[in-house]
């Protein structure tokens, strides 16, 4: 990688962020790191939905640890670049984030990813059994409104908990942070699962890494991510579909948070 683009690499990084951002999704990817021996890491990636539709890569982060102290500097970078809000925040689990993100932004929505709350259930669950346990669970996930996932959600557990009793009790410890989905119009539901569709930039980026067996370093790694990142980026440049129709949805949802266009 040649000093101009590395120069290009770091400008992408540090480059000023919107204000406001309706949807931000954080998931990561597994990447091998040669210390001594390899090891596998966690490289975090966070794509927000701007004002305008557009999805853009906010920026990516390699977790040494997990704790709070490496939560706050994930959230707390965004906040030094620029933003000022986030409307919701698409999860997959993460301990700690939650915490981390009300401390910098104390009016953003942590919303768990229904979609990967289900498939992460199936791994309780035989072969046999994961396409009827999958559709009890995709009721819950289609319902209209909090109380009637409620619902779906008690009925599920009355089927199956005897069989599966750990699913059920994930769901209801993370309940808080799944019920904020059910309050959402269809418009908006509809941009959370496109922030969190994030699989085929995963797709290129395991391609870029499938092969190159371990990484040297830690600043290899995040520079040639980040060169993907940002040709990947490059090729966002309409808005998400029906976006006008969200973004009403959007204003009305968040009406005091909206800014002025």
């Amino acid at each position: 990688m040649t000093d101009a683009v590395v120069d290009e690499v770091k400008a992408w990084q540090s480059r000023a962020l919107d204000p406001v951002y309706l949807i931000v999704s954080i998931d990561c990817i597994h990447v091998k790191v040669r210390e001594g021996a390899v090891r596998v890491k966690a490289v975090y990636l966070a794509i927000g939905i701007t004002m305008a539709g557009q999805k853009e890569v906010l920026g990516l982060w390699l977790a040494q640890t997990e704790g709070a102290k490496f939560w706050m500097q994930v959230v707390t970078e965004p906040r030094n670049r620029g933003v000022q809000d986030i409307f919701i925040a698409c999860v997959d689990g993460l301990k700690g984030f939650p915490e981390a993100i009300e401390a910098v932004f104390p009016q953003t929505t942590v919303q768990l990813c229904i979609v990967h709350m289900v498939r992460n259930s199936l791994n309780y669950v035989s072969w046999k059994r994961r396409p009827e346990v999958a559709a009890a669970l995709k009721r819950i996930d289609t319902c209209a409104t909090a109380e009637e996932a409620e619902l779906r959600f008690t009925e599920f557990q009355e089927r199956w908990d005897d069989a599966y009793a750990p699913i059920g009790q994930s769901w209801r410890r993370n309940w808080p942070c799944l019920v904020p989905f059910f309050d959402c119009p269809p418009q908006i539901r509809k941009v959370i699962y496109t922030a969190n569709a994030i699989e085929s930039v995963h797709y290129g980026l395991r391609r870029l890494t499938k092969h190159r067996g371990a990484f040297p370093s830690d600043e290899a790694l995040i520079k040639l991510l980040s060169l993907a990142l940002r040709n990947i980026s490059k090729r966002w440049t309409l808005p998400i579909r029906d976006w006008k129709a969200a973004l009403n949805r959007f204003t009305i949802q968040f009406e005091e948070r909206i800014p002025q266009l």
